[in-house]
């Protein structure tokens, strides 16, 4: 009988654009493959794969101790229903939620991965701080579990939850990212004649750094720079950073940056794109936007902050910035377009960089040997 792994995924646009390829690779190793998240918009194309499916009603923002409970009910009950010879949680709701459910259930062996620690990390303030103690104790308890390890996607992370002791350093890996395809995200050459275009790829996110790209956008102008400022990505209503419908419309009215919306062909916008930017200011975990860029040979300019500078290293592949410094942010982008020699080293050093840490092959088989033989104790 083929083992099973049973994926936890607050959305299922997020497993299906960040996840998918996980999952393939482990159906492709004799693992039967059930994926519990919350249907929107992925359902049949996930079915269609020959996953087993549970639609599931976690909201992956806000605290309510009645609905939080009856999450985790919720979970114990397709746990006991599978019971999969191992789970797989992924991100901060599914990993302290799915770790309670997997311990009353008894599953066998718990795989965590934080794909960065967000808003509550990074934020201060009275609220923030009350919440943060409560994620930490929450932490504390489904971390600790000798059947369990927890996968980090950058270095900072790691080492601050190993240093609260929110977890032993014998139970936290290290994996940089959940890779890229680097033969459909690859070097070409530039399609577009017209104006540089320098993009940013991201969720219509405040804690994104939008606003700081905007304000970027409007010092450029002001300099007499030919550019086109232009942002892609869908709105995350769920999100509580999300922009509004008002804000969005103000920002398309703006006439600084361009808004495309979603673009589901990223690749042949990056063939279009002269460099790549985002200003985000929150726990990222490895941004696969910028390894995306990176993989497509692009220059990329960051703040420099956890996450994002494990993927740009400054002054090799592009440029990082301190973090909220807006005036840095045009400055970075101005020089770069006027440099178009070091934007193409920077671009092809990059491609070397994401061919040696971040690409899909090398990813998946550290999670596969992790699914096979990463566990303190079975």
């Amino acid at each position: 009988m083929h083992k099973s792994i049973l994926y936890l995924i607050s959305e299922d646009w997020y497993f299906w654009s960040h996840r998918l390829a996980t999952a393939r690779a482990a159906q492709r190793k004799g693992y039967q493959i059930n994926i519990a998240t919350v249907v929107n918009e992925h359902g049949e194309q996930i079915k269609r794969e020959g996953f087993n499916l549970f639609p599931i009603s976690m909201n992956r923002s806000g605290v309510n101790p009645f609905n939080d409970l009856l999450t985790i009910a919720e979970l114990t009950k397709i746990y006991n229903k599978v019971k999969p010879d191992i789970v797989h949680h992924v991100a901060l709701k599914p990993v302290i939620y799915g770790s309670i459910a997997a311990k009353i259930s008894k599953v066998p062996a718990i795989v965590n991965t934080l794909t960065g620690l967000g808003h509550i990390f990074s934020a201060n303030g009275p609220k923030v701080r009350t919440i943060r103690r409560i994620v930490e104790m929450g932490l504390y308890f489904a971390l600790a579990n000798n059947r369990s390890v927890t996968i980090f996607q950058n270095p900072d992370d790691m080492d601050l939850f190993v240093k609260k002791r929110l977890i032993k350093s014998s139970q936290a890996i290290l994996i940089k990212g959940s890779g890229v395809d680097t033969s459909l995200f690859k070097s070409s050459d530039h399609e577009y004649r017209g104006k540089p275009l320098v993009l940013m790829l991201s969720r219509m996110l405040k804690t994104k750094g939008i606003d700081d790209f905007v304000k970027a956008a409007d010092i450029i102008q002001s300099k007499g720079l030919s550019v086109r400022m232009v942002i892609a990505g869908k709105q995350d209503s769920k999100n509580p950073a999300s922009l509004t419908d008002q804000e969005l419309s103000q920002l398309k009215k703006s006439g600084v940056v361009e808004y495309l919306g979603y673009v589901e062909d990223i690749p042949s916008l990056l063939k279009q794109t002269t460099l790549v930017v985002l200003p985000s200011k929150y726990g990222e975990g490895i941004p696969k936007s910028l390894i995306e860029a990176a993989s497509a040979a692009k220059a990329i300019i960051s703040y420099d902050i956890p996450g994002c500078r494990e993927i740009v290293r400054n002054s090799y592949n592009g440029i990082l910035v301190k973090s909220g410094d807006i005036n840095g942010l045009a400055e970075a982008v101005i020089t770069l377009i006027n440099d178009p020699v070091k934007i193409a080293k920077f671009g092809v050093n990059g491609r070397k960089l994401v061919e040696a840490e971040f690409s899909e092959k090398l990813i998946l088989s550290k999670i596969l040997d992790i699914y096979e033989h990463g566990f303190v104790s079975k």
